[in-house]
C-alpha cells in the first residue's frame, strides 16, 4: 500500500464526522487535524497545557489551529499538583495520559464531538510507550494506526505538502529517568538548557536529559554543536544553569521511525522493548492456534511474553510485514 492510499484511509475514517483530536501540534496530531479540516463535518483540537512542555508549545498549537481554521480548546492541568506524577515511577506516562485523555473526552463530549481520536501511529507500537494502554482503555480512535502509517511516512507527507508542525512536543519530564522524583526545579533547568541550545544552533530537535551529576544533550544535528567551538559556549551556559557536567550523545536524534523486520527464507522475528500481557492479548484474537504460559500462536505468528514476535511460512518480506502490523494493535503490554 502506498502513502496516498494510507492517507485516503485516514480521510475515509474522518469524513463527515465531528472529530475531536488530542492535539499537540506535533507531526501526528497535525496530520489528523489537517486532513480532518478538509473532510470532517467539524473539527475540534484539544490541547492540554500541563506546565511541563517545551517553550512555545501552546503558541505553536494555536497558530496551527488558526491556519487550519479549526476550533481549538486549551485545557489547563497543572501536573505539579499531582503526587503520583511527581513520583516519576514506571507508570508515569500511563498516569500522564490517563489524566489528559479523561479531560479530552470530557471536553469533546461537552462540545458535541463523538469521534475522539489521538495521533498514535503504527511505529509507536514498537516503542516503549505504556500510555498506549490508555488509548485502548478509553476507546480513542486511532486513524493513523488503522492506516498503518509510520512516523517516517507522516513526516514525508507533511513536508511534501508544506504543512507546518512542531518537532518539539514531548514533555520535559521524559528527560528525567524513572524512579527519580520530578521537581519544578529540574523541569525549569531542563527547559532553560534546551532553549539555549535551540536559540544558539539550527537544531530542530533538542533534548537535555537530567542524570543528576550529568546533563546529557541530544540533538538532531551533531555538527551544529561541534562547529565553531559552540560546544564550549553550550558547556558554559548549561553549567551556569546548574549542570555540573555536560555530555553530548554522539548519536543524533532521528524521529523518522519506521518498522523493519529481521527476515530470512520466509521467516521473521522482531523483539519489542517491553513484556507482553498474554492474557489480555489473547482476548483480542478470535482464532488462537495454541496457548502456553510463555507464548501464544495465532496462525503462523508466535507472540512471546518476553516481547519476541516470530513468524514463518511467508511468501515474501512485504506479506510478513503486513501481517506483523496487523497484529501489533492487538498486543497488550505490561507496564
Amino acid at each position: 500500500m502506498n502513502l496516498e492510499d494510507k492517507i485516503q484511509i485516514v480521510k475515509d475514517q474522518l469524513k463527515d464526522k465531528k472529530v475531536a483530536i488530542g492535539f499537540s501540534g506535533g507531526a501526528d496530531s497535525t496530520l489528523i487535524a489537517y486532513l480532518s479540516s478538509k473532510v470532517a463535518e467539524n473539527t475540534l483540537a484539544i490541547t492540554i497545557d500541563n506546565h511541563i512542555m517545551p517553550t512555545g508549545f501552546i503558541k505553536h498549537a494555536k497558530e496551527v489551529c488558526s491556519l487550519f481554521k479549526i476550533q481549538h480548546e486549551i485545557i489547563d492541568i497543572n501536573f505539579y499538583d499531582d503526587e503520583e506524577f511527581l513520583k516519576n515511577d514506571s507508570k508515569r506516562c500511563y498516569n500522564c495520559r490517563n489524566m489528559m485523555y479523561s479531560k479530552i473526552i470530557e471536553t469533546a463530549q461537552k462540545n458535541g464531538f463523538d469521534y475522539i481520536c489521538d495521533g498514535n501511529n503504527i511505529s509507536d507500537l514498537i516503542s516503549d510507550r505504556p500510555g498506549i494502554l490508555i488509548t485502548y482503555g478509553k476507546n480513542f480512535n486511532t486513524p493513523l494506526i488503522e492506516a498503518r502509517l509510520t512516523s517516517k511516512e507522516i513526516h514525508e507527507y507533511l513536508e511534501e505538502n508544506n504543512i507546518p508542525y512542531s518537532k518539539s512536543t514531548t514533555c520535559l519530564a521524559t528527560r528525567i529517568p524513572t524512579n527519580t522524583p520530578t521537581t519544578k526545579e529540574k523541569i525549569e533547568r531542563i527547559g532553560k538548557c534546551e532553549d539555549y541550545i535551540s536559540a544558539n544552533t539550527n537544531c530542530k530537535i533538542v533534548k537535555v536529559r537530567d542524570f543528576k551529576e550529568v546533563c546529557l544533550c541530544e540533538v538532531d544535528d551533531i555538527d551544529e554543536i561541534l562547529c565553531e567551538n559552540k560546544f564550549k559556549q553550550i558547556n558554559d551556559a548549561l553549567k551556569s544553569y546548574g549542570c555540573k557536567k555536560v555530555a553530548l550523545n554522539l548519536t543524533p536524534i532521528d524521529d523518522n521511525e519506521f518498522i523493519s523486520l529481521s527476515y530470512e527464507n520466509g521467516s521473521f522475528s522482531h523483539e519489542l522493548p517491553f513484556t507482553i500481557n498474554l492474557e489480555n492479548t489473547k482476548n483480542n484474537f478470535e482464532k488462537i492456534k495454541s496457548v502456553n504460559p510463555k507464548e501464544i500462536t495465532i496462525g503462523n505468528i508466535t507472540i512471546n511474553e518476553n516481547g519476541l514476535i516470530k513468524g514463518n511460512n511467508f511468501r515474501d518480506y512485504e506479506s510478513a510485514l503486513e501481517e506483523f502490523m496487523e497484529i501489533l494493535p492487538k498486543i497488550r503490554r505490561n507496564i
